[in-house]
């Protein structure tokens, strides 16, 4: 039956920052499908663990920070001893700063770069060399974002991580297609989460977000539940190298 196709029984799933917004919408996604989640966070995910949980799943909590990416492997020794496997690895960790591009600093560059794009291309090679001694294949789900396709204002380096993490995703997808291992991306488009809180906040910018999206509505962490549960489950065997927007129909004006 199709919808078989959509369980994650038995699967686990790394999720990094998954304490609160987007991340923590798909980690609890994934564990509704029937995954156990690997969280990798800087902060407590107490709210996400007892929503993970409270639906039957086991919930592992891995504390780091993904700007120095020393910390990878050990991850992923962590995981196997407890579980024994890894299937899906979602890179959702992730920064913005913002300042005017005529005035940004080195610092801003470098942190948003080292989190955002560096990670997700050294935690992506580590699980995928796992999925590869295993011999399963497995899924890897990257974050990519509206600046994957459009320059932005004031977030430079943030728009040079999120068209990376585009560009990555379909590198790896075509040397590691072969071994069985998906890649993609969800390119989200106005989220309400706390990155765009001071968007929200201003009452023109608001309004003219609102006016460019044919849904009429920010986005919200079940928005990606769908999207997430396919990319990392047997439905999508034959997708590699592909970012699936998820905007309301903002790339579409």
């Amino acid at each position: 039956m199709i919808l078989d196709t959509f369980q994650l029984d038995g699967r686990v799933a790394i999720v990094t920052g998954c304490d609160t917004g987007l991340g923590q919408g798909m980690a609890r996604a994934l564990a509704q499908a029937g995954a156990d989640i690997v969280g990798v966070n800087v902060s407590d995910p107490k709210e996400t663990r007892e929503q993970i949980e409270a639906l039957g799943r086991k919930f592992l909590d891995l504390r780091a920070n993904l700007s120095d990416i020393s910390c990878i492997e050990g991850l992923v020794k962590e995981a196997l001893a407890v579980y024994g496997r890894v299937d899906i690895l979602v890179n959702n960790a992730g920064i913005i700063r913002r300042e005017d591009a005529i005035k940004f600093s080195e610092k801003d560059w470098d942190d948003v770069i080292d989190l955002n794009l560096k990670s997700t291309f050294f935690f992506s090679q580590a699980v995928a060399r796992q999925y590869i001694a295993q011999g399963t294949g497995g899924k890897i789900i990257n974050i990519a974002s509206m600046l994957s396709y459009q320059g932005g204002v004031r977030v430079p380096s943030y728009t040079a991580s999120k068209s990376g993490v585009m560009g990555i995703t379909r590198l790896m997808a075509n040397e590691w297609a072969a071994h069985g291992i998906n890649v993609n991306a969800i390119a989200p488009g106005y989220m309400a989460t706390n990155n765009t809180a001071a968007l929200r906040a201003d009452e023109q910018r608001n309004a003219s977000i609102l006016e460019r999206i044919p849904a009429g509505r920010w986005g919200i962490p079940d928005d990606l539940a769908g999207p997430v549960v396919f990319l990392a489950s047997p439905a999508s065997s034959y997708i590699n190298g592909y970012t699936v927007a998820v905007d309301g129909g903002w790339l579409a004006r």
